[in-house]
């Protein structure tokens, strides 16, 4: 493992681009403008960061707009990732629903990869599913991942979802060189 890609992926304003800004060793390349229908910003093409975990390992962090009509980007940013890490904004009204749109826009990506789902502002959210129902959610649609709440500003949180996600690949490896 020398040089690994990891996707961001998730609805704007779920915490994409301040993970990538919370982790990134240098100043990451972003394209966030502001949002034209809130006081925010958003990303319009990627955002992109790098860490380096140790002197053998750079992960590079690539985030994708979260917003619909840029879907056609996603494929091609995602090609060649280890996996995916889907932010999930629990203040949505129907963040079930705006899951289930990120999930099958990357169906196609997602087997034989890793990903993990992120739930953001929780704290934000007091009528949000909880977490055990999100679980069971992507159980029901056949994509089970490690799903866990985290504030995208902390970096010991966004690393160990980094850390989990290279830990889950190197025993997959481990796993196939001993067969």
């Amino acid at each position: 493992m020398n040089d690994l890609k990891l996707v961001f992926a998730g609805s704007p304003g779920a915490g994409k681009s301040t993970a990538i800004r919370t982790i990134s060793d240098q100043p990451p390349v972003s394209t966030e403008v502001p949002a034209s229908d809130e006081d925010r910003t958003t990303t319009v093409a990627l955002d992109f960061g790098e860490i380096e975990l140790d002197d053998e390992c750079v992960v590079r962090l690539y985030g994708v707009p979260g917003q619909g009509r840029f879907d056609f980007i996603w494929p091609l940013i995602a090609d060649g990732a280890i996996g995916v890490l889907f932010f999930l904004d629990m203040r949505d009204p129907e963040p079930l629903k705006t899951l289930d749109a990120y999930l099958d826009s990357f169906s196609g990506f997602l087997p034989g990869r890793h990903s993990f789902l992120a739930l953001t502002h929780a704290d934000e959210a007091p009528r949000r599913p909880r977490l055990e129902r999100v679980v069971e959610h992507l159980r029901e649609r056949g994509t089970p991942m490690p799903v866990m709440e985290m504030d995208p500003r902390q970096k010991h949180e966004v690393l160990y979802l980094l850390n989990a996600m290279i830990a889950m690949l190197e025993h997959q490896g481990e796993a196939a060189h001993a067969n």
